[in-house]
């Protein structure tokens, strides 16, 4: 008859206790999805782990392929001629800074608050994304190569200096505008890290501008500056990819 009695008085106890969990859980569930919204780990840090790692290695990725660029760039401009960047023209100064906005902008907001960019996230695999993670790390040796190639030729415009030289050597040999190759490569790498579809379409933006716009104006100064040699060049070599076959002739080094 006790135990009878403990039962029935459990009931009503039981009902409470099963009520205050489901609240609890529920809680718990709407501040997990609060924390992922904000690209932060919450209570269920399995399930951000892996973009939160991606995005940190993005940021050292970044570091490393644009401190190259910055070290090499700045003992260019102290080591020979600094060129104006409005020598250029209007329409290539926007083109640049239409560029930047559609890349740096984005990337920098996805590292420093994932929130900001999440309305141009889109689903992709992981493995895709550590393919990605394979071409960031591979443009830090490939930019240091390309600017030390470059040496003090490192310009930051389409114009050539007073003293420029010819460079043949690195990956020049294969291809004209490797720098411009391994920009568009690490950008490319990151989007597919941030799975940021905005990025990758920035990236394709740019570098069909380039290839149309930019990369010509280039040229034509490269022509006007070194004439013969610089054709025939061009008819050896690739503009942002090697040629599939090349002639046998070959130019000398400047």
């Amino acid at each position: 008859m006790a135990a009878s009695d403990d039962s029935h008085a459990s009931t009503p106890v039981a009902g409470l206790v099963g009520r205050h969990h489901d609240g609890v859980q529920s809680r718990r569930e709407r501040l997990s999805a609060r924390y992922r919204s904000f690209g932060a780990p919450g209570l269920h840090a399995e399930e951000t782990r892996g973009p939160t790692m991606f995005r940190w290695l993005a940021i050292a990725i970044s570091v490393g392929a644009v401190g190259t660029s910055g070290y090499y760039r700045w003992r260019a401009r102290r080591e020979s001629e600094t060129i104006a960047r409005r020598r250029e023209g209007g329409f290539l100064v926007a083109m640049r800074a239409l560029g930047a906005l559609l890349l740096y902008l984005p990337v920098i907001g996805y590292m420093a608050i994932p929130q900001w960019m999440a309305w141009a996230s889109f689903p992709v695999p992981t493995w895709i994304r550590w393919l990605g993670f394979l071409a960031g790390v591979l443009t830090i040796p490939a930019a240091w190569w390309v600017f030390r190639s470059l040496g003090r030729n490192v310009t930051g415009t389409v114009l050539t200096k007073r003293e420029h030289q010819l460079v043949m050597a690195g990956p020049y040999q294969w291809v004209r505008h490797p720098l411009y190759t391994t920009g568009i490569t690490l950008f490319l790498a990151l989007g597919l890290m941030d799975a940021s579809w905005f990025v990758l379409f920035g990236t394709l933006v740019v570098a069909l501008s380039m290839q149309l716009l930019v990369i010509p104006e280039e040229e034509r100064a490269l022509v006007a500056k070194f004439g013969d040699r610089y054709r025939t060049y061009m008819a050896r070599t690739g503009r942002l990819l090697p040629r599939l076959s090349r002639s046998d002739h070959r130019v000398g080094d400047a």
